[in-house]
């Protein structure tokens, strides 16, 4: 049985099946074929390629850089080769490597036509140093091994990254790599159903549990079999735990150690989403504060901007984190880190406790209008494309659920609006009705005749209610409209 054998794969199939068309045309082809991988901290990239590896049971070499010198990482390269399983490996002994051209070189010595080997650089961007001089000669390197040797030769080369911006950045054009993958891969956290079959958690629960782990698998699997109460009891017990670390991890290769960024998501943590707040929270003054906004939007893409959705235009625009793992971990994890760290997670887990009912129905509304994404195109939502909200700069009128032929306003047909009730007993009522109505009226291009009326709650609606609404949806409706992938 294999080293990974007994741990439990859901889901990625659609991922897996990529990497081993690589595989099948470097076999059938006999040439090389390079792939690059990149997702957050966490996500499961290396899992990703070890279940692959376990799998296809290739000869292979799998290293993990870890920010150190050059130097010293080759060497650490030369230790991994040598104990490898590729066929080069006895040449590696006692070797000492001045550049990753011939690192790379030796380890696709001696391949097997029979046989195409697999050569895995985890964490890719930690090889490349912090500044553009020794980034270029790593990357040349590579570069030039990859066009002279490993290109025309059996062999799988996966580059993985945790640094999203620098593995896209390393294969724009006029870069060392341009062109040079076959293959690009995006590693997204487990969605919902798939977190939800690691878990064993059904329907309301599981979207529960998913506004915490946000299908990082590490924390979906500390989550596992226990209640709110038991979970923050063990997870906030120290600053070691799937939960913290998780977070800490993502922060420091999203943000480094760049402040401004980081007191960004710290305030959006806190709930505030105008960036007149969020200068005001961050003192970054509001000249200033576009430029770390649009990193973490553009380049970072942990932040995304919304505007409210309806046929007028509209240049109110509100900043919300996008993982739900991290919206989670900067509102109650990150700003008591310190009392984390000193036994006295109990802090937290009482704060969490107390205000997880409020935070639960606004932090629900993110995945929802994500579910009713993925169920469209469906006649049920008439011609909508995509799925927003609509507010008034005053905050008056708040309507959870617009759907419009487009995402951005001004669309040009609103096709339907919606509630959401994400309460533990109580159905979608009469009263909720009536609430939608007059807040949807003031929706521009909002059409009392023709626009739908969705309602989505926990538990979905009472007799009394369903008929008033055109698609009535409840937990296992939201969770249902992901797929295991």
């Amino acid at each position: 049985m294999g080293r990974y054998a007994m741990r439990q794969f859901v889901g990625r199939r659609d991922l897996l099946a990529r990497i081993e068309t690589e595989w099948t045309a470097v076999r059938d082809q006999g040439e090389g074929r390079m792939i690059t991988i990149r997702g957050r901290r966490r996500v499961g990239k290396t899992w990703l390629v070890e279940e692959f590896l376990e799998r296809t049971q290739p000869p292979n070499v799998f290293f993990a850089a870890s920010r150190q010198t050059d130097e010293r990482e080759l060497a650490l390269f030369a230790q991994t080769l040598a104990s490898s399983t590729l066929p080069s490996r006895d040449q590696a002994e006692g070797l000492t490597f001045g550049t990753w051209q011939a690192a790379l070189t030796t380890a696709a010595a001696e391949v097997d036509p029979a046989r195409p080997l697999v050569i895995v650089l985890d964490e890719f961007p930690y090889l490349l140093g912090d500044t553009k001089s020794p980034r270029d000669a790593v990357l040349g390197a590579v570069q030039t091994a990859w066009d002279r040797t490993l290109s025309k030769q059996p062999v799988l080369l996966i580059l993985v990254g945790s640094d999203q911006a620098m593995m896209e950045m390393i294969t724009a054009p006029k870069q060392p790599l341009h062109q040079r993958p076959s293959r690009e891969m995006l590693v997204p956290p487990l969605n919902p159903a798939e977190a939800a079959a690691l878990s064993g958690l059904t329907g309301a629960d599981a979207l529960d549990s998913y506004l915490i782990t946000g299908g990082f698998p590490k924390v979906v699997r500390a989550k596992m079999g226990r209640s709110l109460k038991d979970f923050l009891a063990d997870q906030l017990a120290d600053d070691g735990t799937a939960l913290v670390t998780t977070g800490r991890l993502i922060l420091d290769a999203e943000c480094g150690a760049s402040t401004q960024p980081r007191s960004i998501l710290s305030v959006l943590g806190e709930g505030l989403r105008k960036r007149s707040d969020i200068s005001n929270a961050t003192w970054i003054d509001g000249t200033n504060i576009k430029r770390p906004l649009d990193f973490l939007i553009e380049e970072k893409r942990v932040v995304e901007a919304r505007r409210p959705l309806s046929t007028a235009a509209s240049r109110d625009t509100r900043y919300e984190i996008v993982d739900p793992f991290l919206r989670f971990y900067m509102r109650f994890v990150d700003r008591y880190r310190g009392e984390i760290e000193r036994g006295r997670g109990r802090v937290a887990a009482s704060i969490i406790l107390r205000d997880w009912s409020t935070y639960r129905g606004r932090a629900i509304e993110a995945i929802i209008r994500a579910a009713l994404d993925e169920m469209i195109p469906d006649p049920r939502f008439g011609d909508a494309a995509a799925t927003g909200a609509y507010w008034t700069a005053d905050n008056a009128v708040e309507v959870d659920l617009v759907g419009a032929d487009r995402r951005d306003s001004p669309a040009k047909r609103i096709s339907f609006v919606g509630s959401i009730k994400w309460r533990d007993t109580l159905q979608m009522n009469k009263a909720d009705h009536g609430a939608l109505i007059r807040s949807a009226t003031r929706i521009p291009g909002m059409d009392p005749a023709k626009t739908r009326l969705v309602a989505v709650s926990r538990l979905g609606a009472d007799a009394d209610a369903t008929s008033l609404f055109d698609v009535v949806l409840d937990a296992d409706d939201i969770l249902g409209a992901w797929s295991i992938r």
